[in-house]
């Protein structure tokens, strides 16, 4: 039979993948370029192209493993997350749109300056997208990304030398234990995290493609999902300069309770705001808080339990 054109074969993964994921033009489209290995403009200009056996056979591989369950973006390798493209796969939780909600509202509150110098850290860091973002849009900016996981790292620092980005460091361990002998603790203007906040029972509803394919740890923040938050809120204080800036993500439904647990009189005395910002979708999506200017300082005894 004679050789199939980059159009015919692109036809016919949507028509394997309709009705079976939620984008199936464009996810059928992503799988011909890195099957066949092509950009957009080659694309663009000769989608008569006839290609080699081998770039279908290696383009309905990846059309079966999609249909498998496996993520886009671990068939890929990659992943689009504010102006990066970051390397992601198994093991790695992958960047979320809602996530860039973070990244603006640091910008927001530092005057999106490029000639500011704040010291930011991000906790549970994952791929970087959080830490290299920020590290990319404030130049100046001094950045330590944590988590728990090497698999993360190894990602997240690959990530910062794909993007050429020099101003972060990264660090091994668990919440604020992985900041111990750096010298921080009072001294950072923003402290930033997408923790996991997914409870033990609503895991188990989880679509299967995240379930059987993204780290549970990343995802799981205990028996509610406020576990973790609960210890990153409660840590924070000790390592925010007066006036600093604590930014975290938490899941559909999870704002209020957040927001009453930092205006508790445990924590009120140190943070003075507790806002919830929403996502596209209307979700609160984003908590902000600050430390109070004046107050007591509390002593960081270390978390030794959980991941992130």
């Amino acid at each position: 039979r004679p050789l199939t054109t980059l159009r015919e074969l692109l036809r016919r993964g949507r028509s394997l993948l309709e009705g079976k994921v939620a984008a199936p033009a464009i996810e059928a489209k992503i799988l011909l370029l890195e099957a066949v290995r092509i950009g957009e403009v080659e694309w663009l200009a000769s989608p008569r192209r006839r290609i080699a056996r081998r770039e279908e056979s290696r383009y309905q591989r990846l059309i079966e493993r999609r249909l498998s369950g496996v993520p886009l973006a671990y068939i890929t390798g990659k992943k689009e997350f504010w102006s990066l493209t970051l390397r992601v796969g198994p093991g790695v939780l992958i960047p979320r749109p809602e996530t860039e909600l973070i990244v603006e509202r640091v910008l927001e509150l530092d005057g999106s300056g490029r000639r500011t110098s704040p010291t930011i850290v991000d906790i549970g860091t994952g791929s970087g997208n959080i830490a290299l973002t920020l590290a990319k849009e404030l130049p100046r900016a001094r950045i330590v990304a944590t988590d728990v996981s090497a698999k993360a790292l190894r990602h997240a620092e690959r990530n910062a030398r794909e993007n050429r980005l020099t101003n972060v460091t990264f660090v091994r361990g668990s919440l604020f234990d992985a900041l111990r002998g750096l010298g921080l603790e009072g001294k950072c203007d923003f402290i930033v995290s997408n923790p996991p906040y997914v409870s033990s029972s609503e895991w188990e509803t989880l679509p299967a493609e995240i379930r059987d394919n993204e780290p549970r740890r990343a995802l799981v923040g205990g028996r509610t999902g406020l576990e973790f938050i609960g210890r990153l809120v409660r840590s924070a204080p000790a390592f925010l300069k007066p006036g600093g800036w604590l930014l975290f993500e938490v899941g559909a439904g999870q704002a209020g309770k957040v927001v009453a647990l930092l205006e508790q009189n445990a924590l009120a005395r140190y943070y003075s705001e507790a806002r919830s910002f929403s996502d596209l979708r209307g979700i609160r999506r984003v908590i902000q808080s600050r430390k109070n200017e004046l107050g007591d300082v509390p002593k960081f005894r270390g978390v030794s339990r959980g991941g992130g």
